[in-house]
């Protein structure tokens, strides 16, 4: 069903600039706080639309906002543009095809997130100068989403604190309005530092670093037995010591990324982890430093932005496919396994129809939670400001994201058809909170009502920085 809403016209006379921005950022695939080119290219797209620029916010080189309009409510509309590592891939093809070997990739669409985001927002600034009305409009281009942050440490630098609400969106295989359940996560690095020696010639006199990474990993893994269902934890080897196995390691860095469903959780949970390095480092007689890398939140639903993006998205309807988005879905189907596919009616509490390639309806608002959660920093700006986010078909059902599956649709007809309606279903919503104030004061007041109950505490430390690369580093004045 479709019932024409004036925004969306403002979103398809600008449809080629911000389909073009998509594909300009899914070329140059950058990683957590290199986006230098993706960042450039929203940065030169805010200018030639005509917002006001503000770039290197929140300290951060790779962020950038851009503002339009004058007075009345303040909505934020979020973007983002990192890549993830190892997930190189042609687009267009059925088949896995690197375009460089062991290269970046897009296979979390967040090109399309990002110029979506800016689309609905310019359509917003549009809007506004037509109608001539009070209200202003911020397009907030996020890197680093991908384990960075970026989103925690800008709203810890106060960057939402005059905004009325901020609504976002995610590239998904299903159309629906996210149901707002998130892990809150913090990655933290633990490097034992022991004593070097001749492995045969005089074990005794070494202390190994990376026996006690690997005493740690044991005991994180024997914790997972007696910890909440819901939570995670996912360890990675910064540093292994070396490659000489004749050396004691004098030296051992492993990531623990730990994910509980609320902060409170995470605050318990990570302690654990830290007894368990503490006790790692005894047994190996050796000392551990630990540095939190990143933390976000979970998220905070707000019940009246959700019943409003729902129905500005079923007055909308589903995204449009025709004949040929359908065939390419169906061969990049061809690589998956059936509990794939099923996986994507599963989250959606509906019984999995194997012959649907395409979705083709709105999920209801209210539906059964089945579980599987990620971690996302928009989950921090949800605890700063009421937050919408909608998921958006742009791939084939059963597409499972931080694929290559993912990457190779990124750039196809259905992906582009998909991201212009997510900025359609984000500009109405916006348009209908800058129509109806009293949208702004029920997802304010449901807002604090959760506060209320649960204070914010920032999960990143005051003295931890954004970890930006030294080569990304602006120059001392």
């Amino acid at each position: 069903m479709r019932n024409d809403n004036p925004i969306w016209s403002h979103v398809e006379k600008r449809a080629a600039e911000f389909t073009g921005l998509a594909d300009r950022v899914f070329d140059t695939p950058e990683l957590a706080y290199g986006e230098k080119q993706s960042c450039a290219a929203h940065t030169g797209m805010l200018r030639q639309q005509g917002f006001r620029v503000t770039e290197n916010i929140a300290g951060i080189p790779t962020a950038v906002m851009g503002e339009a309009g004058q007075g009345g409510p303040v909505i934020a509309i979020l973007g983002e543009y990192d890549a993830l590592p190892g997930l190189s891939q042609q687009p267009g093809l059925a088949e896995p095809k690197q375009i460089a070997d062991h290269g970046f990739g897009h296979g979390c669409g967040h090109n399309l997130l990002g110029a979506a985001a800016m689309s609905a927002a310019t359509a917003v600034k549009d809007w506004l100068e037509e109608e001539g009305l009070p209200g202003t409009v911020r397009y907030y281009g996020c890197p680093a989403e991908e384990g960075g942050a970026a989103k925690t440490y800008m709203v810890r630098d106060g960057l939402f604190d005059d905004v009325d609400i901020a609504i976002t969106w995610h590239p998904a295989s299903f159309n629906a309005v996210d149901d707002m359940r998130s892990l809150a996560n913090t990655r933290i690095d633990f490097t034992f530092h022991g004593k070097a020696a001749h492995a045969a010639g005089a074990p005794e006199l070494g202390r190994s670093a990376l026996d006690s990474v690997e005493l740690m990993n044991v005991g994180v893994n024997y914790m997972r037995e007696h910890m909440p269902d819901a939570a995670r934890v996912h360890y990675a080897y910064l540093d292994a010591g070396g490659i000489g196995p004749n050396v004691v390691q004098a030296k051992a860095t492993v990531r623990q990324l730990i994910r509980s469903p609320d902060l409170a959780g995470l605050a318990l949970l990570v302690e654990r982890v830290r007894n368990i390095a503490e006790g790692a480092a005894l047994m190996s007689e050796t000392k551990v430093t630990s540095k939190v890398f990143s933390a976000v939140s979970n998220l905070v639903g707000n019940r009246p932005l959700s019943e409003a993006m729902q129905a500005e998205f079923d007055a909308l309807g589903p995204v449009p496919f025709d004949d040929q988005d359908i065939a390419f879905a169906k061969e990049i189907r061809k690589t998956m396994t059936r509990e794939d596919i099923a996986d994507t009616f599963i989250r959606l509490a509906m019984k999995p129809d194997y012959d649907k390639a395409m979705c083709d309806f709105v999920a209801p608002l209210d539906r059964p939670f089945m579980g599987g959660m990620g971690s996302t920093d928009v989950g921090d700006v949800s605890w700063a400001v009421p937050t919408v986010q909608a998921r958006v078909a742009t791939c084939a059902v059963g597409t499972a994201l931080h694929s290559w599956q993912q990457t190779s649709q990124g750039k196809v007809p259905a992906a582009h058809k998909g991201m212009l309606h997510a900025a359609k279903v984000m500009a109405a919503t916006a348009r209908a909170a800058l129509t109806k104030p009293e949208l702004i004061a029920a997802a304010k007041s449901a807002h604090a009502e959760y506060l209320a109950d649960s204070p914010y505490a920032c999960p990143i430390p005051p003295e931890t920085n954004p970890p930006i690369p030294a080569e990304e580093q602006p120059a001392a004045a």
